[in-house]
């Protein structure tokens, strides 16, 4: 009677990391070893290699598989929101920053505090302007009457030539009988004592009231006297309407500036206090066809610089419109190849300006303008968290927007300060 045979057992081995999904693979069946019954026994057959597709694993895994096997795993990533975001930029292409203009310029559009400013403090910004090749700034915070004319004492008094006053109008009184004639007198009075032009604030068309407590249009009859004033003598109105367009749209993840409305939130304009961007942006235009005798400059490339098309419709339509690229080089430089084509075009209307002053972020300028460079930065994050590409100006429409236009639209600048 032949021995008998102990029943045959499954074994399964560990779960191989590379079978296929459910690690169902098992072992093949290994013979039980067989009872021993002198010279008929059997030797012990060794079991065989595990097997996966049809071929046998390797002893150990590779390193690398190992290490996936036990390595502990990835960290968490960082939780940062949008505010604190800021990625490094690893990209290396090459650059030609700048810090000094090709060209004379003037900076139509400045902001000082002559009043407040020492000596020494006049003579350190003009050494600025002069390392930024600045011939001329145009100070539009000159005031009226008695503080215009000291403050134009106090600088251009001490340096001649270098600093040029645009006045301002108060618009508290509008609504009583002779208000424009009145604005209209001190106008000329002050461009009697040296101002060059006049700058009407943000203020108009948003938030200044007449005497029942309505709100000013920008193009409110009532201010015509004034208008018609500035264009008598030959001097230009730098004005500043609305704001930009995203401040009145709902503050969500499709703003384009988010990040500014979310640091600066009295800059949202809810529409339960402040009339549509459209009705004010279009009060100004309005403004500028009512009075073609006298010249505009719209600041802030009227704030179209989003919509170089429509603004280039407006400037075709209304010939005594400029514009000026005070806090606005951003939109230019994300449009690099359209923006360059719309200057060309446009080169004897647009003005050169910064607005708030700050020597460094004039750089940013002039490599936008100068330069063919590739995804810089921008100076103000908040403003636009985008980079920069340089448009590469023709040499005849860097002078006309740094300085040959301005000569031309505030003669009070000295033209022997600039090239023949």
């Amino acid at each position: 009677m032949s021995p008998r045979r102990s029943r045959i057992q499954r074994h399964r081995l560990p779960c191989n990391p590379f079978a296929p999904a459910g690690c169902s693979e098992r072992s093949p069946r290994l013979a039980a070893p067989r009872a021993r019954h002198g010279l008929g026994s059997r030797r012990r057959r060794a079991p065989s290699a595990p097997r996966r597709f049809g071929r046998p694993l390797p002893a150990t895994l590779p390193a690398a598989a190992a290490l996936a096997l036990f390595a502990p795993a990835p960290a968490a990533p960082q939780d940062v929101t949008v505010v604190d975001y800021e990625p490094r930029n690893t990209l290396v292409v090459p650059g030609n920053p700048l810090t000094r203009a090709r060209f004379p310029f003037v900076d139509i559009h400045g902001h000082q505090r002559a009043a407040g400013m020492s000596a020494a403090e006049m003579d350190a910004l003009v050494a600025e302007m002069n390392e930024l090749n600045m011939a001329v700034m145009v100070n539009l915070s000159g005031g009226s009457g008695a503080g215009l004319a000291a403050g134009l004492e106090a600088m251009a008094g001490r340096h001649p030539s270098r600093f040029v006053f645009f006045a301002n109008t108060s618009f508290f009184g509008v609504g009583e009988s002779g208000w424009g004639e009145a604005a209209a007198a001190q106008l000329e009075e002050d461009a009697g004592n040296g101002a060059a032009g006049l700058k009407i604030f943000k203020g108009l068309g948003m938030a200044d009231r007449d005497t029942d407590g309505n709100r000013i249009p920008v193009d409110d009859p009532r201010l015509a006297p004034l208008w018609d004033k500035a264009g008598e003598l030959g001097i230009p109105v730098l004005i500043h309407s609305a704001d930009p367009a995203e401040f009145w749209q709902p503050h969500d993840r499709f703003n384009e500036r988010w990040l500014e409305l979310r640091l600066r939130p009295r800059r949202i304009r809810p529409p339960d206090r402040f009339p549509p961007f459209e009705q004010i942006i279009a009060e100004q235009h309005n403004l500028f066809r009512n009075h073609p005798n006298t010249n505009f400059i719209a600041a802030h490339l009227g704030w179209l610089g989003h919509d170089l098309a429509r603004l280039g419709a407006v400037l075709d339509e209304i010939p005594n419109m400029y514009v000026g690229l005070g806090a606005v080089v951003y939109e230019l430089g994300r449009q690099p190849r359209f923006a360059r084509d719309w200057l060309v075009r446009y080169q004897d209307r647009v003005l050169m300006g910064k607005d708030s002053y700050n020597q460094e972020e004039f750089h940013t300028y002039f490599r936008v303008f100068e330069t063919e460079d590739d995804y810089f930065d921008y100076y103000r994050r908040y403003h636009a968290f985008w980079q920069m590409y340089g448009l590469g100006l023709p040499d005849e429409v860097l002078r006309k927007i740094y300085y040959e236009n301005a000569l031309k639209v505030v003669p009070a600048i000295d033209p022997a300060l600039f090239p023949g």
